[in-house]
C-alpha cells in the first residue's frame, strides 16, 4: 500500500496568518462561554453584535482609507455632529415617514460630504491624515457644540426610532444593516477594479502611479466611502437613542474603528486587508467588552484590556512583517 509523501515545503508556503482573527475569535468564543453560562443566549449574542454595529460600520469604511494608507480621526466628531443636523432636519421636517427618509438621506449625504472634506484636504492639500483629520476632528466636535449650543437634541418625530431600534426576524436593523454593508464592501475591494487599486496605492503610490492608477482620485473615494458610513452610523445611533448628545456621542469613535481593521488584519501600513477580518475584528472587541462587564470588571480597567489587545494585534503584525 503506497502512501505519498507529505510536501512539507508546500504546507509552509500556505499562509496561515490570514485565518489568525477567525482562530482568535473561535477561541474567545469559547473561554466566553466557560467563562459565563449567559454568554452564548441569543439575546446577549445579538446585543454585543448591535454595540458593535456602531462603530463596525465606521469600521468598514475606515478599512478602505488604511489599505490605501490612510486614516481617519475625525470620525468620531464627525458621527456627533450628523446624528445632530439629521435631528435638526427631522424636526424641520415634521412628523411624517418622508421627513424620516429625507433625514436619512440628509445624514448619509453630510457624511458623504464630510469626508470629502477631509479627503481634499489630504489630496489637494498635501497634508497627511493624521494631522489633516486631527484638525477635522477638533473642529467638527466643536461645529457640534455650537449648533446645538452643548445641549442634547431630541428627535419629535415617533417614526425615526424604529430605524435604530426596530428588529427583522429578531436581529436588530443596525446589525443587519452593518452586515449588509460589509457584503458589499467585501465585493467592492475584492472583486473591483477600484479595490484593486486602493491596494495597490497603499502598497506602494509611486508603483502605482506609473501604473497609471489615479492616486489622488482613489485616495479621495476612500475617505468619502469613510463618511458614507459615519452618515449610516449617525442615523443608526441617534434614531437607537431618539436623541445626540454633542459632548458624548462618537467619542472614541475612531478608536474602535482602528482597532477593529487592526485586530482584523489589516495592517497600518496598508496595501492589503480584509472586510469580513475588521467585522471580526470588530466583533471581538464587542466580546471583550462584553466578558468584561459579565465578570464585574471595573469599567476604569476595561479600556487596559483593550489596548492590550490593540498592542498584541499590531505586534503580530510587526512579526510576520
Amino acid at each position: 500500500m503506497n502512501f505519498q509523501a507529505v510536501n512539507w515545503n508546500q504546507i509552509k508556503k500556505i499562509d496561515f496568518s490570514k485565518y489568525t482573527p477567525f482562530i482568535a475569535l473561535l477561541l474567545l468564543v469559547i473561554l466566553s462561554a466557560i467563562g459565563s453560562e449567559h454568554f452564548l443566549k441569543f439575546r446577549n449574542i445579538t446585543n454585543i453584535l448591535r454595540q458593535v454595529s456602531y462603530t463596525g460600520t465606521i469600521a468598514l469604511g475606515m478599512t478602505f482609507a488604511i489599505v490605501a494608507g490612510g486614516f481617519d480621526l475625525s470620525v468620531g466628531s464627525m458621527t456627533a455632529f450628523v446624528g445632530v443636523i439629521a435631528i435638526y432636519t427631522l424636526n424641520y421636517l415634521g412628523a411624517g415617514a418622508d421627513a424620516v427618509i429625507l433625514a436619512v438621506l440628509a445624514a448619509i449625504v453630510l457624511g458623504s460630504a464630510l469626508g470629502a472634506v477631509n479627503g481634499l484636504i489630504v489630496t489637494k492639500g498635501r497634508i497627511t491624515s493624521f494631522i489633516a483629520t486631527l484638525g477635522t476632528m477638533s473642529i467638527f466636535r466643536s461645529l457640534t457644540l455650537y449648533v446645538s449650543e452643548a445641549g442634547e437634541v431630541i428627535s419629535q418625530n415617533d417614526l425615526y426610532p424604529e430605524i435604530g431600534g426596530g428588529y427583522f426576524l429578531n436581529i436588530p436593523f443596525p446589525v443587519l444593516i452593518f452586515l449588509g454593508l460589509a457584503v458589499a464592501f467585501h465585493v467592492l475591494l475584492n472583486n473591483t477594479p477600484f479595490g484593486r487599486h486602493v491596494c495597490a496605492v497603499g502598497a506602494n503610490q509611486q508603483v502605482a502611479v506609473f501604473s497609471a492608477i489615479k492616486v489622488k482620485w482613489i485616495t479621495f473615494l476612500t475617505f468619502v466611502i469613510t463618511g458614507f458610513t459615519v452618515g449610516v452610523t449617525a442615523v443608526l445611533l441617534s434614531s437607537r437613542l431618539n436623541s445626540v448628545s454633542p459632548g458624548d456621542a462618537g467619542i472614541f469613535f475612531e478608536l474602535d474603528a482602528i482597532a477593529a481593521v487592526v485586530i482584523g488584519g489589516t495592517p497600518l501600513s496598508g496595501g492589503r486587508g480584509t472586510i469580513w477580518g475588521t467585522v471580526i475584528g470588530a466583533v471581538i472587541l464587542g466580546i471583550i467588552n462584553n466578558m468584561l462587564n459579565m465578570l464585574g470588571v471595573s469599567p476604569y480597567l476595561q479600556g487596559t484590556v483593550k489596548g492590550l489587545v490593540i498592542l498584541i494585534a499590531v505586534l503580530l503584525q510587526y512579526k510576520k512583517s
